[in-house]
């Protein structure tokens, strides 16, 4: 693996990583992301329907804790997790925890460190954790690490006592590595811990810079735990301790506004797990990146300008935010209920229960009302959904699959039934926009016009969760 640094904007870097793969032909584009996978698969997706998405990243991600009951299975194959997943030509890089997962907090040791896996916790020693690595075989791999200091303040003896662990753990892996005939073309990635000080964070990453790594992991910045100011002056601090001629990588950080944050204070290569998130919450990534037009106007009219005049009651808004507190501001809820058609007479009559399809006659005996929900007796009281009618694309101009082929209407009837197509047309939908996005961050800085799209950005950030 090379790192090409082809531009530098304050701190901004632009770049690729070259002399990927097992024949040294493949190139990831930086700033940029991985393939986000569950069990080494796309979630919902075929690796028929990833094809027809444009713009998937070179490396894909593996957790290494959606796959530790593989182990023995692996061994015996000995071949590698990329040929038993059907991804023989993939660059995979393995990871230790799952990024959609949160784990609990408080198992590791000086000398074991959890792993949550379908099974439950998994206590990983660093021969154990190479022995799995070589199971594996990926191309690169997060070193085992005390990263269990994000759960809020952290106290100086623990954010210590992280450094020193994961420092003992790298040494560890790094004798082993040296020693394994199946990982002698694989790339270590060595993790900088540390919580929320500064001094143990500054001490990580020079100690971890010193280790023969290919690459460097910014872990424990997941979460809200952490004060956005804080955790910003951290990144600042660490990146400007480690060697310019290797990656920089982050966990955790996906919404768009944070990781053009982090690009400005130096990380070259996040997670996409946050399409994969946003299609487990039945919405859909509306959020505009064209920075060309003036920054103050450039937002999607169909899914900014349309949907702020229609964002329904608080009521239903404060139910919403009740089911979904990590709903964003860069997406859609197709699910949305916009308003409750009520009847007097009981149980709906085969009438009513059409008018909640086609809006085309109100008798006398229904009327309109804002409802907590769903009840029957006295009187009934039926959802009117607001994308039920909307026959536009998910995102006006988007040439993914979904968007060329269906509606609004149609994904929100896949959700409301629960039909599996829809989360293959959501995250085919997601993943492409996502990829789309960071695409986009990288034209923005050869055009040096990054504050444009961080403006562009910025302005939908600031706007209320389309419910």
């Amino acid at each position: 693996m090379k790192l090409n640094l082809s531009k530098v904007v304050d701190r901004c870097r632009l770049g690729k990583l070259t002399n990927l793969g097992k024949k040294g032909a493949q190139v990831l584009e930086f700033p940029g992301c991985l393939l986000y996978t569950k069990t080494g698969s796309p979630p919902h997706l075929t690796h028929d329907t990833l094809q027809v998405i444009k713009g998937v990243p070179t490396v894909a991600q593996i957790t290494l804790s959606t796959l530790v009951e593989l182990h023995e299975v692996l061994e015996e194959y000995k071949q590698g997790i990329g040929k038993f997943i059907g991804m023989p030509d993939s660059v995979l890089y393995c990871s230790v925890q799952d990024p959609a997962t949160s784990c609990p907090s408080g198992y590791n040791t000086n000398k074991t460190v959890s792993i949550w896996g379908c099974g439950g916790r998994m206590e990983m020693t660093p021969s154990k954790f190479m022995s799995m690595q070589q199971a594996l075989q990926p191309n690169w791999f997060q070193c085992l690490s005390d990263g269990d200091t994000a759960s809020g303040e952290t106290s100086r003896k623990r954010a210590k006592k992280s450094v020193d662990r994961s420092l003992s753990f790298l040494d560890k892996c790094l004798q082993l590595l040296e020693k394994s005939p199946e990982l002698q073309e694989s790339v270590l990635i060595g993790a900088i811990e540390g919580g929320d000080v500064l001094e143990e964070r500054l001490r990580s990453a020079r100690e971890t810079a010193k280790r023969a790594v290919g690459g460097f992991l910014l872990d424990g910045f997941q979460g809200h735990a952490m004060a956005k100011e804080t955790k910003l002056s951290l990144m600042e601090a660490v990146t400007a301790e480690l060697p310019e001629d290797k990656p920089r990588l982050i966990h955790g950080i996906g919404k768009p506004d944070e990781v053009l944050e982090c690009i400005e204070r130096g990380v070259d290569i996040f997670e996409s797990a946050f399409p994969y998130q946003v299609t487990e919450r039945g919405c859909a990534l509306s959020f505009s990146y064209d920075y060309q037009p003036d920054p103050e106007a450039a937002v999607l009219k169909q899914n900014w300008t349309e949907d702020a005049g229609g964002n329904g009651s608080k009521k239903d808004k404060d139910e919403t935010s009740k089911a979904d507190l990590e709903m964003t501001s860069f997406e859609i809820f197709l699910k949305d209920k916009s308003s409750w058609m009520a009847t007097t007479q009981g149980t709906p009559t085969v009438l009513q229960r059409m008018l909640v399809f086609t809006k085309c006659i109100i008798p006398s005996e229904v009327v309109l009302d804002k409802c907590p929900s769903l009840s029957f007796g006295d009187s009934a009281k039926i959802p009117l959904f607001r994308y039920q009618d909307d026959f536009g694309p998910l995102v006006q101009g988007c040439s993914c699959y979904c968007c060329q082929n269906h509606s609004r209407a149609y994904v929100h009837h896949l959700l409301v039934t629960n039909e599996l197509l829809a989360g293959v047309l959501l995250m085919m939908h997601n993943f492409q926009h996502y990829f789309s996005f960071f695409g986009a961050i990288r034209d923005a800085l050869r055009d040096e016009r990054l504050d444009q799209l961080k403006k562009v950005i910025s302005k939908q950030a600031l706007c209320s969760p389309l419910y």
